[in-house]
């Protein structure tokens, strides 16, 4: 199995100086991990062949791209996608950057929109789609990450792949109400593009949830057990909450070099508490609340004076955009104006590095520190929280955790703190440093066998088995759709026939649904393939529906047909009357009706149909979240108050019916099997009111469901145009 790994960076970063090409490893938390994951499949000899998809680093020349995509593909495995500096400005540093993440960090008055920009996102993502078609094989799983590439899972099924395509987030899914800012095009576009995906992982389920609500709010699409159904493919959102490489990260602790380090922290700084922090410039860490929280509790614990020290981490990121130099000077005051007020000649409160550190250095500041400040105001994961525990091999060590990131869900056993909140990260600063040993070491140890169960590779492994897992749940349901030699079977049994029997649903079946439902009246094309296979007195045309009995008689009645409406309660056949299936009207309707109307009235947008044998409320132009939650309230209300009195709660398409249950479907079509004999059967329907019909016809009947669902019917159809296509090949 091979798999194709898709980020907007590749793993090695080429340079071009004096002539020479450089290729050097890149950093950050997702390359290495995937790396991670790719050396223990190796290690484990898995018949895993990896492919990575990326952006070389820089704006290569034209004239030697052959020459590093030659060298890339050869050495490393890596297919690079080429970015004109001009598409690198407006995609990665415009859109992605200036755009997205800071809304999905929850930092509107730092998100900028620009039209130009998002033209350049979408047609980035186009140049890693063809990169991804020119090398992709029919069996690849195709593997996209993050948030610059949220249009190529859509893109790539536009253009027929069908491979497995999953993609993994590794920043926050905002609420809706942070998503909703976006302007129109371009939410709906990134909920389309990664709709496109058969998998779309998230490190919590608190993300899924908000990604799945932005499904319901913008597509108006349920979701079941995160899978959902839209455009006649199905697609699933869950929760993979990655991991680091533990035992890598406990190796690298023990290591002598490390240990080293360690020790000439630990002699520079002599016998004070070490807090560590280490963090990217970015305004999403939470930088200077931390150090305020460290200012306060100086103030409020003299007795704490000269015996902690502060190293404070930060690398250099984003240098050219204003709101990064902007922070930087407010850090660089901050520690300042701490270090003035508390300092002495020989002990300095702060510590600060404005610089990079490689993972010795750092696996050395993680053994030395004594506790580790980690307090973002918004973050996907956090691994550097994972990090810390994994190098604490003594079992000491106290983490303080921001409950806004991804990790907390984890690592709950941490002291967790609200960023926000400086007093109470000062309290909890204080809580750390006065922790036992034995306390530390106890709540160390229950994050740390957590952390080595679930590691990287374990995080790579569960995504890619549901992925697999997934795609044969897809396939089971795709299996039903019907082929063309279905389609040619049901035509050739149709034209054998001596006597024929053709029973269709109308709205979803023969028309498409309108948001009103009184404008759904039948098109000039549905009228006349009616007329023709009507007018063939071998056909008996039975249009059965929910719809009220004057509605099809108005838009149908002219028609040599059989009419049933309100799902069977009436039926006229040709050039008859129309005719109740029961003698008198239910009894039950004005209490149920009030019912009804007292919840149309708490869910705006939303009607009650009053029919004679029936009730329904139909919420298609509701809010599709609001009215998840009213129609729920109303179902189990209704099916507990009419629980063993004759009546049936059916929830349609946007809508919810209450009818006696000696009514439906199943049970008119009966009565006219009953008085003809048939040699052929047709039944077409799109909704769950159909299934009592499906049920009661003989195994040999050409039945057919629209849509991706779970039927009684033989087969599935893609759409309602569909069915209009089997009957005019039936009338022609």
């Amino acid at each position: 199995m091979r798999i194709l790994i898709v980020s907007n960076r590749l793993p090695i970063n080429v340079k071009e100086k004096d002539g020479m090409l450089l290729f050097e490893e890149s950093v950050g938390g997702l390359t290495s991990g995937i790396k991670s994951y790719i050396e223990s499949a190796k290690a484990k000899k898995d018949e895993l062949e990896f492919v990575w998809v990326g952006w070389p680093g820089a704006d290569i020349k034209k004239s030697r791209r052959k020459e590093v995509e030659s060298h890339l593909v050869k050495r490393f495995h890596a297919h690079p996608v080429f970015m004109e500096e001009d598409m690198i400005d407006d995609f990665y540093h415009g859109f992605c950057n200036r755009t997205l993440w800071p809304l999905f960090h929850y930092f509107p008055s730092f998100t900028k929109y620009s039209k130009k920009q998002w033209e350049s996102y979408k047609q980035a993502n186009l140049l890693f789609c063809e990169k991804i078609i020119e090398i992709a094989k029919p069996d690849d799983i195709i593997w996209v990450h993050d948030y610059h590439l949220m249009l190529v899972p859509k893109m790539l099924r536009e253009r027929e792949k069908d491979n497995r395509i999953g993609f993994f987030l590794h920043i926050p899914f905002p609420s809706f109400e942070i998503y909703r800012l976006l302007p129109k095009e371009c939410r709906e576009e990134i909920i389309d593009g990664l709709m496109g995906s058969d998998l779309v992982g998230f490190h919590t389920n608190e993300y899924t949830q908000y990604f799945l609500r932005s499904i319901l709010r913008i597509k108006g699409c349920e979701s079941e057990m995160g899978k959902v159904i839209h455009e006649n493919r199905t697609m699933k959102a869950d929760t993979f909450p990655m991991g680091i490489a533990y035992d890598k990260w406990q190796e690298l602790a023990e290591l002598e070099e490390v240990k080293e380090e360690a020790d000439k922290v630990n002699k520079k700084l002599g016998d004070v508490k070490i807090i560590l922090s280490a963090d990217r410039l970015d305004y999403s860490k939470g930088i200077v609340n931390r150090l305020k929280a460290f200012e306060l509790f100086l103030e409020k614990n003299p007795e704490w004076h000269e015996k902690v020290t502060f190293v404070a981490v930060v690398v250099p990121s984003r240098t050219g955009v204003y709101n990064y130099r902007k922070m930087k000077r407010e850090i660089d005051q901050t520690i300042g104006n701490i270090n003035g007020k508390f300092g002495k000649v020989h002990w300095t409160p702060i510590i600060y590095q404005y610089k990079a550190l490689d993972q010795i250095k750092l696996s050395g500041l993680y053994r030395s520190s004594d506790v580790m400040l980690v307090t973002p105001i918004r973050d996907g994961m956090n691994l550097m929280a994972k990090e810390y525990l994994a190098c604490q091999t003594d079992g000491l060590g106290v983490l303080i955790l921001s409950e806004m990131a991804g990790a907390a869900k984890e690592l709950g056993e941490s002291i967790v703190v609200n960023p926000n909140d400086i007093s109470g990260m000062a309290e909890s600063i204080k809580e750390a440093l006065e922790m036992t040993e034995e306390e530390q070491k106890q709540r160390n140890k229950i994050m740390q066998i957590r952390l080595r169960r679930y590691d990287v590779t374990r995080w790579a492994d569960d995504f890619v088995t549901a992925l697999v897992r997934f795609r044969e749940e897809q396939k089971k349901l795709k299996s039903r759709i019907a082929t063309r030699d279905d389609l040619k079977d049901t035509s050739a049994s149709f034209h054998k026939a001596e006597k024929r029997l053709i029973l269709l649903d109308y709205d979803g079946t023969l028309m498409p649904f309108s948001k009103k439902p009184h404008q759904a009246y039948p098109s000039r094309e549905v009228l006349t393939v009616l007329e023709k296979l009507s007018s063939d007195e071998r056909n008996d045309v039975v249009i059965i529906s929910g719809r009220d009995k004057d509605t099809l008689q108005d838009w149908l009645g002219n028609l040599n047909l059989t009419l049933i409406a309100e799902h069977g309660a009436w039926t006229k056949r040709p050039g008859s009357k129309w005719e109740a299936s029961e003698k008198k009207m239910p009894e039950w309707k004005e209490h149920i009706l009030s019912m009804l109307e007292v919840h149309s009235d708490r869910l705006p947008r939303s009607h009650v149909e009053e029919k004679e044998f029936s009730l329904v409320l139909h919420y298609r132009e509701s809010d599709p979240e609001q009215s998840a939650i009213r129609i729920k309230e109303l179902a189990d209300e209704l099916i507990s108050l009419t629980s063993n009195k004759g009546i049936n709660v059916i929830q349609g398409s946007k809508n919810i019916e209450v009818r006696s249950s000696g009514i439906n479907k199943g049970i008119a079509a009966s009565k006219i099997i009953s008085a003809g004999e048939y040699d052929f059967i047709f039944s077409a329907g799109d909704d769950t009111t159909d299934e009592d019909l499906f049920k009661i016809l003989p195994k040999d009947a050409h039945t057919y469901r629209v849509g991706m669902s779970q039927t009684n019917a033989r087969f599935n159809l893609n759409s309602q145009e569909e069915v209009l296509s089997i009957l005019k090949d039936m009338a022609e």
